[in-house]
């Protein structure tokens, strides 16, 4: 596999970008090596400035649901490109979308759109905190929600503390707001609900996480929270940045049968493009202004553009409920195939899915949390993906990362996929 003109673009990339990327998880540093510089992608396959073409478990992590470029998104972008790219004021698009989204998540009455999943995560829990008057907020380890200073907080010196910043630059005053508490733990949640009466705005959380790598929430543990927050007046906040269309038409909170106060979304609201979105129950969303007191703007938010493409990508899901079915059976071959690659070489390595997220875990321990997603061999999974890779697979270069299959994924896809699984076992074993 020929990288040299990726090589020569890294290089000259680190000298004017920090780390030579815009996002980390694009440097490779957990598998070690050099990133791959891609310029186009077509259907389940990307190809790179050297040539290589490679079937894509990256999807532009997630929201390519019917893989690169397909036709009808990029003929909604080309007609919304014929009357402009931004205006600043509203657009009927703006209206239809948020109809939509209503629509097909019936826990939103009311959405506002905004630029970004982390956006929209920070944006919900000013809200939350200014319904409900009340300042400290609840999050799990090992769930991620973007860059925001009150999430980037990991567990103190004691378990179920306050937390400390994960990050130079996000002080200890938001730090002293952030409670951890332990994923599918719910005695964990308790007890730090009972040493905070009355002080917990919002909990979040992913309740189908894709960055400690899959892991689901367990069913009576996300129904217990509900009551919980019910109780103890909690906003409720289902990040569904991810898992938002991804999973069932109705995101996670479909397959749980749950209503979350509030919910954000991500990129496949946009068609792939830059969007989120965050909504919920109407007498909390109105506290948003222009209409109450918590303040939140965006000059780009409901770009045209990504309105535009979003609309054809919800749209397709409305009218075509069965992409959900052929997901789950491209997903399960794929499922199937990697774990009897796993038996084949005799590990007892661990494969978290729901529906077309997954992730192959290199510990023999089951993954429900993060302490126990922590437990695998990085080293052993840097070494498979770039077997993988030098086999043409691009899979997520994180061990504690979800893969996606797309609509796009054939069988030939999927058995190409599997018979490199195989090899690779082989190989790094």
């Amino acid at each position: 596999m020929k990288i040299e003109k990726s090589e020569k673009l890294f290089e000259r990339a680190q000298k004017l970008i920090p780390g030579g990327v815009n996002s980390p998880v694009r440097a490779f540093k957990s598998v070690g090596g050099t990133p791959l510089f891609i310029t186009r992608g077509e259907g389940s396959k990307i190809y790179d400035v050297d040539d290589n073409e490679l079937i894509d478990y990256i999807g532009s992590w997630g929201p390519h649901l019917f893989g690169h470029n397909p036709p009808f998104i990029k003929e909604a972008l080309l007609r919304a490109m014929e009357s402009g790219t931004s205006f600043g004021a509203p657009t009927e698009i703006e209206v239809k979308m948020a109809e939509l989204i209503c629509e097909l998540v019936p826990s939103v009455e009311m959405v506002r759109m905004v630029n970004s999943g982390t956006e929209a995560t920070m944006s919900a829990i000013r809200v939350a905190r200014g319904y409900t008057g009340k300042d400290k907020i609840i999050k799990f380890e090992g769930c991620y929600h973007g860059h925001g200073d009150f999430f980037l907080i990991k567990a103190g010196s004691g378990a179920l503390t306050f937390g400390v910043p994960t990050s130079p630059g996000v002080t200890k005053g938001n730090a002293a707001d952030t409670l951890l508490a332990e994923f599918n733990n719910i005695e964990s949640v308790k007890k730090i609900v009972s040493q905070n009466k009355g002080e917990i705005a919002a909990l979040i959380l992913e309740p189908i996480v894709g960055n400690m790598g899959t892991v689901k929430a367990n069913e009576d543990f996300i129904k217990e929270l509900r009551n919980l927050c019910s109780e103890e007046k909690i906003v409720l906040i289902f990040d569904e940045v991810m898992t938002g269309f991804r999973v069932a038409q109705g995101g996670a909170q479909e397959i749980f049968g749950i209503k979350p106060d509030m919910t954000t979304f991500g990129k496949i609201i946009g068609g792939g493009l830059p969007v989120g979105a965050y909504g919920g129950k109407k007498e909390i969303m109105e506290m948003v202004s222009p209409v109450g007191p918590v303040y939140q703007a965006g000059t780009l938010s409901g770009n045209p553009l990504a309105m535009n493409a979003g609309f054809a990508a919800l749209s397709y899901i409305k009218n075509n409920p069965s992409i959900y079915d052929e997901l789950e059976r491209k997903s399960a071959r794929l499922a199937n195939g990697i774990i009897n690659a796993c038996k084949y070489v005799g590990k007892n390595f661990q494969l978290n899915r729901v529906g077309s997220m997954m992730t192959l875990f290199f510990t023999e321990e089951p993954v429900y949390d993060f302490k126990t997603a922590i437990k695998s061999d990085t080293n052993l999974f840097g070494k498979f993906f770039h077997s993988m890779l030098s086999r043409g697979i691009y899979l997520p270069p994180a061990q504690f990362e979800a893969l996606f299959v797309s609509t796009a994924h054939t069988n030939d896809d999927i058995d190409t996929t599997i018979k490199a699984a195989e090899e690779s076992m082989r190989e790094i074993l």
